[in-house]
């Protein structure tokens, strides 16, 4: 089994950007133009290896490989966005690489891309400035677009095997892996569980005891095998399930409107351990929006707006529509979900002020842009 984090480690010291292998230092799928270069690279990527897996990794400075890290990424959707823009989609994961020397809320992103054998990858439809049919092929370190009229060879299968070879991992990894995380999180009752008498998972949360079961908050959940990360923040709030081969997470979500709120059920994650040393992640989508009263939206929705007008005119807000900004990204959230199309483009619009205007308010906005990502790309 590979260990992602000497995975990344060789990747960087090996090897200059190339036909399997790029990197980036942010990711941002959530604009136009950053999704289409995103698909660009995708694209690129799968023809350019087609026998072989290929790698994006996300939070490197493009200078000198300095591993600067980048906030964690739950899009569980992104394999959607490659299916829904590109023909002959690659098999596309995203991970979340733990690494000691970066802050707490840092990692780093490992893109997967496994191309379709012997099927060429092109733009399904038209994407910011990329036309439909457009295919992309890697010429050193830029994806390029290209006719094809020859074969495609692989020329990297034993590179990145040797690569991938000597990214194994040991019982020396996996001690140190446990034991690194049994002291970093021993502040919120560490445990771990073997499954399969070889997978090793360790978790830690905070704990909200109610009648009927146990939620947690600020959760982590490390597959120590591959040092990959599974992270629920202070705002999330989730169940948990252990059997003897599954690994099961609940993710619920607070909304709600004049300070009344109740937990929805968001996703399901299940970790699946095989008999055959693999393990499998499923997730499967629980949300069903609630709807609430029309004109309250209304009011609520026109209240929003002038908000984000203020913030624009950098206008000073009152105590009390201080206090209604921090609502503000949970209620366009709901106007969405209740028939305002607009609200989405409001939010997205509100991103530059609110992140000027305030760290506590940008969480949340970020927590509610996290929340419409799994909706939409379900």
């Amino acid at each position: 089994m590979i260990n992602k984090r000497l995975l990344v480690k060789h990747l960087l010291a090996h090897n200059d950007e190339n036909s399997f292998y790029d990197k980036k230092r942010l990711l941002n799928i959530g604009e136009r133009e950053g999704k289409a270069k995103f698909l660009k690279h995708i694209c690129a990527l799968a023809n350019s290896n087609p026998e072989n897996t290929s790698y994006i990794v996300i939070g490197v400075e493009d200078e000198d490989n300095t591993i600067s890290g980048v906030d964690f990424f739950d899009d569980s959707k992104i394999q959607n966005l490659v299916n829904a823009y590109l023909e002959n989609p690659p098999l596309v994961a995203y991970e979340n690489i733990p690494f000691p020397h970066l802050p707490e809320d840092k990692v780093v992103g490992l893109v997967s891309i496994r191309s379709q054998k012997g099927k060429l990858c092109a733009l399904r439809k038209n994407i910011w400035k990329y036309y439909g049919g457009t295919v992309f092929f890697r010429e050193g370190s830029i994806s390029m677009p290209k006719v094809f009229d020859i074969e495609i060879k692989d020329m990297n299968s034993q590179i990145v095997a040797a690569i991938e070879n000597n990214a194994q991992n040991n019982i020396e990894l996996t001690l140190d892996g446990v034991f690194d995380f049994l002291k970093f999180r021993r502040d919120y009752n560490p445990q771990y569980k073997v499954f399969k008498e070889y997978f090793v998972v360790c978790w830690a949360g905070k704990a909200h005891e109610t009648e009927k079961t146990t939620y947690y908050s600020r959760v982590d959940i490390a597959l120590i095998n591959e040092q990959v990360k599974l992270f629920y923040s202070e705002l999330d709030e989730v169940s948990i399930t252990i059997s003897e081969d599954e690994f099961r997470i609940i993710e619920y979500v607070q909304l709600g409107l004049n300070k009344s709120f109740k937990y929805y059920p968001l996703e399901e994650v299940s970790i699946i351990f095989r008999d055959n040393a693999h393990y499998d992640i499923e997730r499967k989508l629980l949300f069903e929006p609630p709807q609430f009263d029309k004109k309250i939206l209304y009011h609520l929705y026109n209240s929003n707006n002038v908000l984000i007008d203020k913030l624009k005119s950098n206008t000073s807000l009152s105590q009390h529509e201080q206090s209604d900004l921090l609502n503000l990204p949970a209620t366009y959230l709901i106007c969405y979900f209740n028939g305002f199309e607009e609200a989405k483009e409001k939010l997205e619009e509100a991103k530059p002020y609110i992140k000027k205007h305030s760290k506590q308010v940008y969480s949340l906005y970020k927590e509610s842009i996290r929340i419409l990502r799994k909706v939409r790309y379900n």
